[in-house]
């Protein structure tokens, strides 16, 4: 299964297309009473002129869910067409054993930590994922876990266990505080939801997508030990697990529980100049013209204006605020653009059980997240003596 099989549907959102019903309705309603029509009884025409605030579910008519299987939600970072998050729910809807639900983000928001979309409109489009009910939100995979668990999009709001990933890189170490998918899990853990977070650690030149689906088969197993488990009430509870994958899934040295390490990249921000990049000034100046255009269209709506001045204490910088009044190009804006990158740093840490280095070490590394940092120990204790049961077991089953 290719990213290709995932298919967007153009549709105008369920929620617009009641509301355009209702005032289609409703003036039909009053165009045959102005006829005189007695059949129609329009008792309830103003009711059907407020817009709709109900948060029941955005299309309960295309949801099927088997009351017989656990419900599985599936986000990620990287965005709902990446491999990652296809290979994952192909192989989950194979295994037929689960009502596979996604809700992940429209584009990639890979670092965009525990951000939320808060007091603006969010978009969420269908889309079509062989077998899985699944949305597309314009927003941060917290966003994505937010908004299924809150019962205004999908028919139910307490799935068994919420997925996130495979992300595209590694998340461990500091970067589990800049990663999306490590925030869909967190979200999840908050929410009192069990979660788990992969993480494939890709490698420029060396990854391929392919790579995804073995990433997959390695944790399959983990995934439904943890969905037996939590039915049972046996699986770790207050924490979330961080899956890392090694760059070659399949040849893995098997799971090992870590502790999240100290480790980060080094930020590095560069300046970066539209002369030397083209392409960067010719976006730069298609912005600046849309925004010219939205700026007069504002203008142009106020009845009043006033301009005024500010001179800030930085230097060479004049802004210049206007409403109302004919715009005019400041010339004397400084303007700067910079992008930030990650430099990996050597780590001279030598605990083999830290996060980083098991999966150096070709480990797929287990490291239970906590809310609470006075639980992280009991945590640990508690997600060990799982994955030897686990394992244990499946030993026991192979022999």
């Amino acid at each position: 299964m290719t990213t290709s099989s995932v298919k967007k549907n153009n549709l105008l959102p369920p929620s617009l297309v009641s509301n355009l019903q209702e005032v289609l309705l409703s003036r039909k309603g009053d165009n045959d009473e102005q006829l005189g029509d007695p059949s129609k009884d329009n008792t309830n025409t103003n009711e059907s002129n407020e817009p709709s605030t109900s948060a029941a579910s955005a299309d309960d008519s295309n949801e099927s869910v088997d009351a017989s299987k656990p419900i599985v939600l599936v986000t990620n970072g990287d965005g709902i067409d990446s491999p990652g998050l296809v290979f994952l729910v192909d192989a989950l809807v194979r295994e037929g054993l689960y009502n596979v639900h996604v809700c992940a983000p429209q584009l990639d928001k890979s670092v965009s930590g525990h951000s939320v979309t808060l007091g603006e409109t969010v978009a969420v489009n269908s889309a079509e994922i062989n077998g899985a009910t699944a949305y597309e939100v314009a927003g941060t995979p917290v966003d994505c876990v937010s908004l299924a668990l809150s019962g205004a999009l999908f028919s139910w709001s307490k799935p068994l266990l919420v997925i996130s990933g495979i992300n595209r890189g590694s998340s461990y170490g500091h970067h589990m505080f800049y990663s999306g998918a490590v925030a869909g899990a967190r979200e999840a853990l908050i929410c009192g939801i069990p979660s788990l977070s992969l993480s494939l650690n890709w490698k420029k030149d060396e990854s391929q997508e392919s790579d995804f689906k073995d990433a997959v088969a390695v944790c399959l197993p983990l995934i439904s030990a943890s969905i037996r488990d939590i039915e049972k009430g046996v699986f770790p509870a207050s924490c979330s697990l961080n899956i890392e994958i090694p760059t070659a899934p399949l040849t893995n040295k098997g799971f090992k529980m870590t502790k999240q390490s100290m480790w980060r990249s080094i930020p590095s921000w560069l300046a970066v100049s539209a002369n030397r990049h083209p392409s960067a000034g010719h976006f730069m100046s298609n912005q600046q013209s849309l925004g010219i255009q939205l700026a007069q269209l504002s203008r142009d709506a106020s009845a009043a204006g006033a301009a005024r001045r500010l001179t800030t204490q930085r230097k060479n910088l004049v802004e210049i605020e206007s409403v109302g009044a004919a715009g005019k190009s400041d010339n004397s804006r400084v303007k700067k653009y910079f992008r930030l990158e990650f430099l990996d740093k050597k780590q001279e840490d030598t605990d083999e059980d830290l996060d980083f280095r098991a999966l150096e070490n070709g480990f797929v590394a287990v490291t239970p997240l906590s809310l609470y940092p006075h639980n992280e120990s009991d945590a640990q204790a508690a997600v060990s003596d799982w994955i030897s049961a686990v394992f244990h077991e499946g030993n026991e089953r192979s022999t």
